[in-house]
């Protein structure tokens, strides 16, 4: 039998992983404090329905979308203003939302949510729109390459880091006592279960040394998509993502490749 809480455990598996939020949430303070950025752009009703944006010097080259993780039922946009060092010393503006978690929210309201943000995003900055998102956050960028709904044409880009593809091992979690997840949303809601939009450049991203679900998740889609996939050596599940925010990273080189 395999214990599904202990294979989506991430955190009791990396020392010092229980400060991380706390690190990043100052660090992105600290950014918003130095350098500012359009904060709080409405793109819903609902009360977490705001979205951050940073631009770089001169006219930006396109948008880049960071979806957070958190399982679907913690964090928010407040903690990744500093990845936009990124995308901006590349020219790229980044747009970071927060969105209605669980229990609030099930997570086909998040997907839509998600979408609303990318192309209210997109309304405020020209060019090609690139997304990326982490755990969680990788399967909402996933469920917008998949082929069941509109999104902006200039969407042509997305890369899941350490996305969860399949959601139906999730019902037996103590997760799902939060997400409410039933077998049919499970299935609707899984990118691995469903089509990728046509013509759309999808990656698939992953630390090298996560845990095995994490690492099988990804080879899943990339297998079901026929996308390419990578491990990247030496990093776990939180600090594979923080390569989005640094100037040169082979992440950051992939996402915004021409």
């Amino acid at each position: 039998m395999i214990d599904w809480d202990d294979a989506f455990d991430n955190s009791s598996y990396v020392p010092g992983s229980d400060g991380l939020a706390a690190a990043w949430g100052a660090a992105a303070t600290a950014w918003r404090d130095s350098r500012g950025g359009t904060l709080d752009i409405s793109y819903g009703p609902g009360a977490r329905n705001r979205l951050d944006l940073f631009r770089p010097e001169g006219v930006a080259k396109g948008l880049v979308v960071f979806v957070h993780g958190g399982y679907w039922q913690k964090l928010d946009k407040s903690f990744w203003s500093h990845f936009a060092a990124g995308p901006l010393s590349r020219g790229w503006a980044l747009a970071v939302p927060s969105y209605t978690l669980a229990p609030e929210a099930r997570l086909g309201q998040m997907v839509e949510e998600v979408r609303a943000s990318i192309e209210e995003a997109a309304r405020h900055v020209a060019g090609p729109v690139r997304l990326a998102g982490h755990s969680a956050g990788g399967h909402l960028v996933a469920r917008m390459a998949c082929a069941d709904g509109p999104l902006p044409d200039r969407l042509d880009r997305v890369i899941s880091i350490s996305g969860i593809h399949d959601l139906r091992p999730l019902l037996g979690t103590r997760m799902n006592e939060v997400l409410h997840l039933d077998a049919a949303e499970a299935a609707a809601e899984s990118p691995a279960q469903l089509s990728r939009r046509a013509g759309l450049s999808v990656t698939c991203w992953v630390g090298a040394n996560e845990r095995p679900e994490l690492v099988r998740q990804t080879r899943l889609l990339s297998e079901a998509w026929d996308v390419p996939n990578v491990f990247d050596p030496g990093h776990d599940h939180f600090s594979v993502v923080a390569e989005l925010g640094r100037p040169g990273s082979a992440l950051l080189t992939e996402l915004l490749k021409d």
